[in-house]
C-alpha cells in the first residue's frame, strides 16, 4: 500500500534547522541578536565624533593655560588644573562677575522666550483646532518662521531693526507711536529686540508640537463638557491643559535648552561684541575664547554652562516625574 503524506499546515513551524533554532529563516541566531547593535552603530559613531569627542577635548582644554602665548604649541600648554574654573566661578573677580551677569541675562532671556513662545503656540493651536475654511493656509503661514534658514530670517530682522532705514521705526513713526527713531540694536532696547526675534523663530515649533498633541485628545471629551455647560475657558483649563501635560513637559525643556544655547540669533544681530544688555552666555564665551584668545578660560566657562544645564535638566525631570507619580 502507498503511504499518504499529509501536507504540513502553513502555521506549523516544522523542525528547526541546525544553527538557526527558532530564530526563523535567514540570519543565524548570533547575527540576529547583533543586528540591532549593528543598525545603531553608525548613529553611535556619529554621536561620538560630533558631540562626545569635542566635549572631551573641551574639558581637556579647560585644564590648560591655553591663550595667545601658548596656542602655537597647544599640545605643550601648561597644565593648570582647576585654576580656570576658579577664575570663572569667582563672583568677586571681573571675569567671574561678568560671567554671573551674563548668566542672569541668559536665564531671563530664555524664560521670556519660552513663555511667550508657549503662549503664542498654544493660542494658535487651540484656535486652529477645529476645521474651517483657510485653516491649512494659516497653518502653513505660521510655520514659515521655523522653516526659514536662521541666517536669512535674522539678517532680515537686523535690517528691519535699523534706526534710520529699518521698517520697524518707519511703521512706529508712521503710526505716531514714537516721536524719535529709537535704537533697537544698541543700548537698553537690544535685549527686547533679541527676545522678539527669538520668539518669532521659536513659537512655530511650539505651535507644531501642541497641534500634534491636541490631535490625541478625544473629541468626545469636549462634546461632553459642552453638554454639561462648560465654556471655552473651562474646557481649556480642565481638558486641554491636563491632557497636554506630557507634551508640555518635553516641549518646555527643549525650548529652554535651545534658547539657552542659542548663538546664531545674538551673533547675527549684534556681531562679535553684543551690548551689555544682550550679553548672553553663548556670545560671552565666544568673546572669551575667540576675541581675547583665552581658550582655556573659555572652555572652563563652557564646562560650567554644561554642568548648569545638566543640573537644571535633572531637577526639572525629577520634579515632572514626581508630579506624574503623585497624579
Amino acid at each position: 500500500m502507498s503511504t499518504l503524506t499529509v501536507p504540513e499546515r502553513a502555521g506549523d513551524a516544522g523542525p528547526a534547522r541546525p544553527g538557526t533554532g527558532r530564530a526563523g529563516p535567514g540570519l543565524p541566531r548570533p547575527t540576529r541578536k547583533a543586528l540591532p547593535y549593528l543598525i545603531l552603530l553608525p548613529a553611535l559613531l556619529a554621536e561620538l565624533a560630533i558631540h562626545i569627542v569635542p566635549m572631551a577635548v573641551g574639558v581637556g582644554m579647560s585644564l590648560l593655560r591655553l591663550n595667545q602665548f601658548t596656542l602655537r604649541n597647544w599640545t605643550r600648554a601648561p597644565f593648570v588644573g582647576l585654576d580656570n574654573f576658579a577664575v570663572a566661578a569667582d563672583p568677586y573677580s571681573p571675569v567671574g562677575a561678568g560671567l554671573l551677569r551674563s548668566l542672569g541675562i541668559t536665564v531671563a532671556f530664555s524664560v521670556l522666550v519660552v513663555a511667550c513662545s508657549w503662549v503664542l503656540g498654544l493660542s494658535a493651536a487651540v484656535a486652529l483646532q477645529h476645521r474651517f475654511r483657510g485653516r491649512g493656509v494659516l497653518r502653513t503661514l505660521f510655520l514659515v518662521p521655523f522653516a526659514l534658514p536662521v541666517f536669512t530670517s535674522v539678517i532680515t530682522w537686523s535690517f528691519m531693526l535699523q534706526r534710520d532705514t529699518g521698517l520697524v521705526n518707519a511703521v512706529l513713526t508712521g503710526l505716531g507711536l514714537v516721536h524719535s527713531r529709537p535704537f533697537w540694536l544698541v543700548g537698553t532696547n537690544s535685549f527686547a529686540s533679541m527676545v522678539v526675534v527669538s520668539v518669532w523663530r521659536m513659537w512655530p515649533f511650539a505651535f507644531l508640537t501642541l497641534t500634534a498633541g491636541l490631535q490625541s485628545i478625544p473629541g468626545e471629551l469636549y462634546e461632553a463638557a459642552a453638554v454639561d455647560g462648560a465654556g471655552p475657558s473651562r474646557r481649556l483649563r480642565d481638558i486641554t491643559l491636563p491632557m497636554l501635560r506630557p507634551v508640555n513637559a518635553v516641549l518646555l525643556l527643549v525650548l529652554f535648552l535651545w534658547t539657552f544655547n542659542d548663538f546664531n540669533v545674538p551673533y547675527i544681530l549684534f556681531g562679535q561684541s553684543a551690548p551689555a544688555e544682550a550679553d548672553v552666555l553663548s556670545l560671552h564665551i565666544y568673546q572669551s575664547s575667540f576675541v581675547t584668545w583665552n581658550f582655556g578660560l573659555g572652555s572652563a566657562m563652557s564646562v560650567l554652562m554644561l554642568l548648569f544645564l545638566l543640573g537644571l535638566t535633572a531637577i526639572y525631570l525629577w520634579l515632572t516625574n514626581r508630579r506624574r507619580r503623585d497624579v
